[in-house]
């Protein structure tokens, strides 16, 4: 073996060393929205966030109010799995707003629907039964766009080296613990 080779291999394993050391852990995937992850990252840190969720909605007032750390914490990853596509973070706005936006309509149209038979002197239990098959609906609609963006976000490929949001992740480990 050359002096020259050994000097290779000593540099190539102290950059590998440097790029295991960016390793992300539990607190910067959860509290931070800055960097990227890779998909394995991602589905990790839902799947928690999700087991998290579901233990914290049994809790009546704490629970609830932890709560708001979850949806920080997705926002954070849904946050990082978007810059690694190369995206913004603010495509999640999308399934936040027009969810919430569908089911208050909705709701909405079922009283004024009802309003609008009783001052036509129809039969208002058909228009009130009539509405509610359209909140269902907005509800499957809502449902529906949540899935496709998280499916999106989690699925697609990342951009393939540096990016404006940082060096790609490492594929050494998904979260160090």
């Amino acid at each position: 073996m050359t002096r020259f080779s050994l000097h290779q291999r000593v540099v190539g394993l102290y950059l590998l060393s440097l790029r295991l050391e960016i390793e992300m852990d539990w607190k910067t995937l959860f509290l931070s929205p800055e960097g990227r992850i890779g998909r394995q990252a991602f589905w990790i840190g839902w799947l928690c966030l999700l087991g998290a969720s579901a233990v914290l909605n049994v809790i009546p007032v704490i629970g609830h109010l932890l709560m708001l750390v979850v949806i920080y914490s997705s926002v954070c990853i849904h946050t990082k799995r978007l810059h690694d596509m190369g995206q913004t973070g603010w495509w999640q706005v999308l399934p936040w707003v027009l969810g919430p936006v569908l089911v208050f309509g909705a709701i909405a149209s079922v009283g004024f629907s009802a309003i609008a038979t009783a001052f036509d002197g129809g039969e208002p239990s058909m228009a009130l039964l009539a509405s509610i098959g359209g909140l269902l609906m907005s509800f499957f609609i809502a449902f529906a766009v949540w899935l496709a963006f998280t499916l999106w976000v989690g699925c697609s490929t990342g951009a393939v080296g540096d990016n404006k949001y940082g060096a790609p992740p490492t594929d050494a480990h998904a979260v160090a613990l």
